[in-house]
């Protein structure tokens, strides 16, 4: 008999910075997909509107207000032991400034550089869409 695995909705934000950097967050070793670098967000909960998810971990992360959003992209994606529905929203405006409140290490990234970072392999298409949007051109 075969397992279905359960999809986790995760609602994960692509956050501008006024010069145009996006903000990234490193995985903790001990977390699915751990040293690789991500965009932040978390867990959607049952009935929770995906922009409040969205706000809500972010909140908690890095300590930020979401104040201006628009969807990005939504990615399916299936690893050997977990299934994940990332709902991606472009975040062009916010309050505070981001910190690593879960102890996780932020940095601010060119668009250009996002090729230089290892994501988990079902933010790739992210990274993919991000570029497109910008209009960020191949080296």
């Amino acid at each position: 008999m075969v397992m279905e695995k359960k999809r986790i909705h995760v609602a994960a934000g692509v956050i501008l910075s006024a010069g145009g950097n996006i903000l990234l967050a490193l995985r903790p070793q001990t977390a699915h997909q751990g040293g690789l670098w991500e965009f932040p967000g978390g867990k959607v909960e049952t009935g929770e509107p995906v922009a409040d998810a969205l706000a809500r971990e972010l909140r908690e992360e890095l300590a930020i207000s979401v104040t201006d959003c628009e969807q990005l992209i939504e990615v399916s994606h299936d690893y050997p032991d977990k299934s994940v529905l990332l709902d991606v929203w472009l975040v062009t405006a916010f309050t505070g400034e981001p910190v690593g409140n879960e102890g996780q290490t932020v940095r601010w990234v060119s668009p250009e550089k996002l090729s230089d970072y290892q994501f988990p392999a079902a933010n790739v298409p992210i990274v993919e869409a991000v570029e497109k949007h910008l209009g960020v051109q191949a080296l």
